[in-house]
């Protein structure tokens, strides 16, 4: 069991080894066509670990993920799902590597782990659905404010600049380049589509946390971008978008029905089947 002790201060740094040793593996794999050639050759498969969150002292959800960027990772679950307010919330953190996997072990304030452990909300999640574990039908209803009281640009992003974003993101998205099976979430510029910052993993979920979690941490505020991932809107991903206060979620996927739903009440502007050449408005404000 390996653990690794990070200071009050949050430090990203301090979490990291080099990134290619905590997000890939070597593997040798073979070729086969249909001419019944076969060739054997080196190449790199994404790393896919149980990562465990634990308040306190008390495991509350384990995701599949990819184990980088697990600072922005936990930020990032935390204030989406409301366990936390703000990152300095988090007081202390303490990141453990075990043959099972990783638990990334969060000191929060004594009211807010009383407030946790009052939603009684355990989840098991792989698939980071957002309502996995949850004892009843009232439990599945967030609250949030407006995304029109929370962020003073409402306007919906253009065409053009998700075009450039469009661009940038492919180039950045260098785990997916190298091994595949890897989503992206991307913070991009309204004005011109400039991808302002990008976090990737095995789950769509967890690439929007890391991204949530490395812009609490940030100077960038939200009103000057919109977020951009490659997989589909599903309800968690409209609800994080939402409860990150950004008013521009586009997807290169479809929409779903309650991810439709709830980008209507709150205001969000979504827009999926991301191309260059079309793109499909589900709700403008």
């Amino acid at each position: 069991m390996t653990r690794k002790k990070t200071a009050s201060t949050l430090t990203q740094k301090s979490l990291q080894e080099p990134l290619q040793e905590q997000a890939l593996t070597r593997i040798n794999r073979q070729i086969r066509t249909k001419k019944l050639l076969t060739k054997s050759a080196p190449d790199y498969v994404i790393n896919e670990q149980a990562i465990a969150l634990v308040y306190n002292g008390i495991s509350h959800t384990v995701m599949m993920a990819t184990p980088t960027d697990l600072l922005d990772f936990a930020i990032g679950f935390s204030l989406a799902e409301q366990i936390i307010e703000q990152v300095s919330d988090i007081v202390d953190h303490e990141v453990i590597t075990c043959p099972q996997g990783i638990e990334i072990q969060l000191t929060i304030s004594s009211r807010l782990f009383s407030r946790l452990k009052a939603k009684r909300r355990t989840l098991a999640g792989n698939s980071g659905c957002g309502l996995c574990g949850v004892e009843s039908l009232q439990q599945t209803v967030k609250q949030h404010v407006p995304l029109s009281n929370q962020n003073s640009n409402t306007k919906l992003v253009s065409f053009t600049v998700i075009q450039k974003a469009l661009i940038g993101f492919k180039t950045r998205q260098i785990l997916n380049n190298q091994a595949g099976a890897v989503h992206g979430a991307a913070f991009c510029s309204l004005s011109n589509g400039e991808i302002l910052s990008l976090r990737e993993d095995v789950g769509r979920h967890n690439a929007l946390d890391k991204l949530i979690g490395a812009l609490a941490q940030s100077e960038i505020t939200r009103e000057i971008g919109f977020v951009l991932v490659s997989s589909r809107a599903s309800y968690e991903m409209v609800d994080k978008t939402i409860a990150a206060g950004i008013t521009n979620l586009v997807t290169m996927s479809a929409a779903t029905s309650k991810a439709i739903e709830w980008a209507q009440q709150y205001q969000l502007n979504l827009i999926g089947f991301a191309r260059s050449d079309r793109q499909v408005i589900y709700t403008e404000f």
